[in-house]
């Protein structure tokens, strides 16, 4: 009869333990305890520790909750509603699947506004959850990665000289396979707008999805539809502001789309704060002309992640100050080559390409396998 009789903090520390087995993980402490106990009811937490790998049927799971069908269909909408769950219509019936914490109920949790959860609280909370002991590394520590880096197509270098381009390093093709998409709240900047910390980059109308991820978040209340070229548009204008173009790390039908900045972002911040290497860099690097670079500095201010430095110089006797880029911490977003006026900055392919997993399923198991969970 699944969890019948078990006790309220035995159902929810075993939703942590069901989370935790994600390949992303979710390091069990008090803090998350905290987290579950605000965003599940306790019927809820029951029936989330139960759920399978992957996605599953009603029937399923309540049969392995031990709660009437008709009981767990009224707690798996309640739920879809909240992101703790995503559900995708196929064939006349609805096929579930728990939410990991990153990327997916964190996420979803500050993609809009509402009155229904403790926002303030909950901001805090993840807050102080990313920052203990062993959290950062669970998300962010396998080879494989959850995010990459998509640079500047303005600054990329012509496919004639270079090889070429590959769609999956290109954000307006991914947007244009996709036909489309949403639009949602930045996550990441309205959580550190409860904490007070934001910065003035966009909030509204600014981080994308595509695919199936975006039909869960328009038909949840998450997201609103967007077309072609309205994402496009964002695109456009947030490489004017000069924000980093992060994607799901896959080469086909990635989900999403987020316009980042170092300050907010929660893996940019990973790897600012605690140096874990938390993204893909693009296979692009800015290299610079030193005949041309008068040290003013303008790169170094549009660097996200302090990859770019200022050094002396000795061209013949004379001192002067020179841009220099930090190889190992580059993440190749171009955001520096755009703001050098003297344009002393080109992007070229690295020595050693980064091929991304072939889909989702593809990436999570390479996750998976790499932190030896299969």
């Amino acid at each position: 009869m699944g969890h019948l009789g078990i006790g309220k903090a035995d159902v929810f520390r075993a939703l942590a333990h069901r989370l935790d087995q994600n390949p992303t993980g979710a390091p069990m402490n008090e803090t998350l305890m905290q987290i579950l106990h605000i965003m599940y009811s306790e019927p809820e937490a029951q029936i989330g520790s139960t759920f399978p790998q992957g996605f599953t049927t009603s029937d399923k799971i309540a049969k392995a909750s031990g709660l009437p069908e008709a009981t767990v269909h009224a707690h798996l909408e309640s739920m879809a509603n909240k992101g703790l769950i995503i559900d995708v219509p196929r064939k006349g019936k609805s096929l579930y699947m728990l939410s990991p914490l990153v990327i997916g109920f964190f996420e979803y949790t500050f993609m809009r506004v509402t009155d229904q959860l403790p926002m303030h609280d909950l901001a805090h909370l993840f807050e102080q959850y990313h920052l203990e002991r062993g959290v950062s590394e669970s998300f962010f520590g396998a080879e494989t990665k959850m995010f990459q880096t998509w640079p500047y197509e303005s600054t990329l270098p012509d496919a004639a000289v270079e090889t070429e381009v590959m769609p999956y390093e290109k954000a307006s093709a991914m947007i244009r396979d996709a036909g489309g998409g949403s639009l949602t709240m930045c996550y990441c900047r309205h959580q550190a707008w409860h904490r007070g910390t934001a910065c003035d980059a966009p909030l509204q109308d600014v981080c994308t999805s595509l695919g199936t991820a975006s039909e869960f978040l328009v038909r949840r209340g998450f997201a609103r539809p967007a077309t072609v070229d309205e994402l496009l548009r964002v695109l456009e204008q947030t490489e004017k502001l000069g924000l980093v173009h992060l994607a799901d790390n896959v080469q086909n039908r990635p989900a999403y789309l987020c316009h980042c900045c170092g300050c907010c972002c929660g893996a940019l911040r990973v790897l600012n704060e605690q140096g874990i290497p938390s993204v893909h860099p693009s296979n692009y690097i800015p290299v610079i002309d030193a005949a041309r670079c008068t040290g003013c500095g303008a790169c170094v201010d549009a660097c996200h992640v302090h990859a770019l430095a200022l050094i002396d110089s000795e061209p013949g006797a004379k001192t002067r100050r020179q841009a220099m880029v930090l190889t190992e911490r580059c993440i190749g977003c171009g955001a520096c080559i755009q703001r050098c006026s003297r344009r002393a900055m080109t992007l070229h392919r690295r020595t050693h390409l980064h091929i991304p997993p072939k889909d989702k399923r593809e990436q999570l198991s390479r996750i998976a396998k790499e932190k030896g969970q299969s």
